[in-house]
């Protein structure tokens, strides 16, 4: 018998089989069963062992099948496979561990906003929280998910947060840890049977990265392109994505008043437009500042009944009496909160859009050289959504003294599975189809690298991005930038034309030139190494900087 099918004899036979319990059903579970406590303002609380504050990359495989490993790039360092016979030993044991539960969690959810590609995912958990989570993060299923092409190529995720995998069943075929013991945690991804199994991680992003895992690899085959980015629109329908990673402003700079939300992580570019692929936020809470992130903070600590409030707040440090210091790390500087895009005041319902009238791409650049604003040309951002490049800043990590440059392929590299030229192509034609416009934002620093100038100012940010969105660097005059190969304006609105050439906000231009240099640098190094032996459009590599 398949895996899914042994899953569903044991569902079938399981006497508490709790399924698709309404929201204030599931979280009457979550307190009733002691999984979390009720803060002072109604969210929900929970915290997880030390080693699920976060994400596990090294126990996150992909099950080698001869059906799907020929479109995935194995060189990617988050990309580690398991073989078939270990992935079907660990499903036996989950499901024997199934059994035995007090109770089992069954929702029945989609992905995907656009109902024409909504993904069926049916989540089994033995924990209330697990399915409280899917609710805020899945969607609920269309009336017409009959009209999906993945109607009949339903997801399946098993999570069992709390139990570990008995490792002394797998020395030699999962990772060996530092101490020299077998690991006992598992995310896994079968995307051939169409399978997912979470096994002794808690950290709830395990089973939203999942998800959005096997969306990245099954949605470009079918002509749509997954994108890591925010997405919000003006009450015309002029739809705008911000991509980058964290510290570059992403969520700051997609939260505009004028413009509604979409969606804030994972969206899908299809013929129809853009569509959210979630139900809710997986927000950041560390050092969250209710004046510089006040829809943030309203969605997740707004007062309500605990059985409405919605938010579920991971790892965060609160005190007795219920109220919470996001400025206290020592759990972990990963505290998360999940909660409805309907916490948020400012947001488009059917999280679907018209196809990008503007992308942006931000770079919180630590030396000090890149141009706060430039505009890409096709090949140009194909190349950079390749690099998907920041810094590490000096003092955020042991021994790091200078910024160290960071690439993070289309802005989410531990989740975009597939052979890289697969994204960057599909990316291509949409941008000829759509004439969609192209910028990269540097919200890093000026006059000097990090330690010696100052980090961008974010009102100055925010007038390049509105001149970049509203069309205003359309009429602009333009000069080309040959050693990192982009178009930088002359001017912008609001903007002092000084500031938008780098060299000119350096008092030693030598020392600007020679840190220039070593960036173009390490960006044709890491392209060599990461895409040297890839099929990647000869005219894309020529636009790497230092080539």
């Amino acid at each position: 018998m398949e895996l899914k099918g042994k899953l569903d004899k044991v569902i079938e036979a399981h006497a508490q089989v709790r399924k698709n319990l309404s929201r204030e059903e599931n979280v009457r579970n979550v307190i009733e069963r002691k999984e979390a406590l009720v803060s002072e303002c109604g969210a929900l609380v929970i915290w997880t062992p030390v080693e699920s504050t976060g994400r596990a990359p090294l126990d996150s495989l992909i099950v080698r099948k001869s059906g799907s490993e020929d479109n995935i790039d194995w060189d990617s360092p988050n990309n580690i496979g398991i073989d078939s016979e270990t992935f079907e030993m660990l499903w036996e044991d989950a499901l024997k561990v199934c059994e035995n539960k007090d109770n089992l969690y069954v929702t029945d959810r989609t992905v995907g906003a656009d109902p024409s590609y909504a993904l069926p995912v049916r989540t089994i958990s033995d924990k209330a929280v697990t399915s409280l989570f899917t609710l805020n993060m899945f969607r609920p299923v269309p009336d017409n998910i009959g009209s999906s092409l993945f109607a009949e190529r339903e997801f399946t995720l098993l999570v069992l947060p709390y139990d570990k995998i008995d490792s002394s069943r797998y020395e030699g075929r999962l990772r060996k840890l530092p101490d020299g013991k077998t690991s006992d945690m598992a995310i896994i991804i079968d995307f051939d049977q169409r399978l997912g199994l979470v096994y002794g991680s808690a950290y709830c992003g395990s089973v939203k990265k999942l998800i959005f895992t096997v969306m990245n690899y099954y949605l470009p085959f079918e002509d749509i392109l997954p994108i890591h980015c925010s997405a919000n629109e003006t009450e015309k329908g002029d739809l705008s994505l911000f991509l980058g990673l964290s510290g570059t402003g992403k969520t700051t700079l997609s939260a505009d008043v004028n413009r509604a939300l979409l969606g804030d992580d994972e969206h899908g570019w299809s013929n129809n437009g853009v569509a959210n692929f979630e139900n809710g936020c997986y927000a950041k809470l560390i050092d969250l500042d209710p004046a510089k992130e006040p829809e943030i903070f309203h969605a997740v600590f707004h007062k309500d009944e605990y059985l409405k409030h919605g938010a579920i707040v991971e790892n965060a440090m609160m005190y007795p009496d219920g109220t919470f210091d996001l400025f206290d790390e020592r759990m972990t500087p990963n505290s998360r909160a999940s909660y409805p895009l309907t916490s948020l005041r400012n947001i488009k319902p059917s999280s679907t859009g018209n196809h990008p009238k503007t992308i942006l791409f931000l770079t919180a650049d630590a030396n000090g050289v890149l141009p706060p604003v430039s505009r890409l040309d096709r090949y140009q951002a194909m190349l950079w959504f390749l690099m998907g490049y920041t810094s590490k800043l000096a003092g955020t990590e042991t021994g790091i003294v200078d910024p160290v440059s960071t690439f993070s392929r289309f802005f989410g590299q531990p989740f975009m599975a597939c052979l890289p030229h697969l994204y960057a192509d599909l990316l291509g034609r949409k941008l000829d189809v759509h004439k969609t416009k192209v910028y990269l934002i540097n919200t890093g620093w000026s006059g000097g690298p990090f330690g010696e100038g100052e980090r961008m100012d974010i009102m100055l940010t925010r007038k390049m991005v509105d001149a970049a969105l509203d069309g205003h660097l359309e009429t602009v005059e333009y000069r080309k930038d040959n050693l990192f190969h982009l178009e930088v304006p002359l001017s912008c609105p609001g903007v002092p034309s000084e500031i938008l050439n780098p060299e000119n906000t350096w008092k030693d231009k030598d020392a600007y030139r020679v840190r220039a240099e070593k960036l173009a640098g390490d960006f044709s190094a890491h392209f060599d190494k990461a895409y040297g032996n890839k099929n990647i459009d000869k005219m894309v590599s020529s636009q790497c900087p230092g080539k």
